[in-house]
This record gives C-alpha cells, sequence and structure tokens, in this order.
C-alpha cells in the first residue's frame, strides 16, 4: 500500500491529471469563443443585420462551466493533495536560503575590500 501511496503522491500523476481536465475545459471555451466569432462573420448581405446570440451564450456557458470546473478540481482535488504531500513527504531542508547566500557574499567582499 505504501507503494501506491507513493506512486500517487511522489510523482507526478496528479498534477498532470489535473493539467489535462484543465485544458479540455479551456479547449471547449476556446472553440465556442471561435463558433460565436465566426457567427459574427456576414455571409451574405441579408445575415449583415441578424445577429446570432446564442453562440454567445454558449460561449458564456463555455466561461461559467470553466470557472467553475476549476474551483471544483482546486477545492476536491489540488487542496486534499496538497495537503497530503505535506504530511506524508514533509519538504526536506535543503541548505542555505538565498538570503544566508547573499549575506555570506555580502561579507566575504566587505572583508576583501577592507
Amino acid at each position: 500500500m505504501s507503494g501506491f501511496k507513493n506512486f500517487l503522491l511522489r510523482g507526478n500523476l496528479v498534477e498532470t491529471a489535473v493539467a489535462l481536465i484543465m485544458a479540455l475545459s479551456f479547449a471547449a471555451v476556446v472553440s465556442t469563443f471561435v463558433a460565436w466569432l465566426t457567427a459574427q462573420l456576414p455571409k451574405s448581405v441579408d445575415d449583415v443585420f441578424s445577429n446570432d446570440a446564442n453562440s454567445f451564450g454558449a460561449f458564456m456557458n463555455a466561461v461559467i462551466a470553466f470557472v467553475v470546473m476549476a474551483a471544483v478540481v482546486y477545492f476536491v482535488v489540488v487542496v486534499p493533495y496538497t495537503k497530503a504531500k505535506e504530511r506524508f513527504f514533509p519538504a526536506e531542508a535543503s541548505g542555505p536560503t538565498e538570503l544566508d547566500l547573499l549575506t555570506e557574499i555580502r561579507d566575504s567582499l566587505a572583508s576583501r575590500t577592507a
């Protein structure tokens, strides 16, 4: 069971799944936007004065669905995954921080010029 836990939390499986879900949802936004945009192009003189609002409604529906999907994925997948990853695999302290290194460089340069 620990091997499966490591597979889920150590690898990029969850990040890849979230990226795929978001990409597919965004693809729907793009395709409905293109459909709306191309519906605005006049095909004949009679079409110049007729405006198809349904395609704009479909675009707005896709945008709202994308935002809702992003919220659901974030709160149902990303937040619990992040908490579980921090709990089971805490971040290891890896050497000095950037501030420590900059302070060391400053002190080294100050001792050289003095």
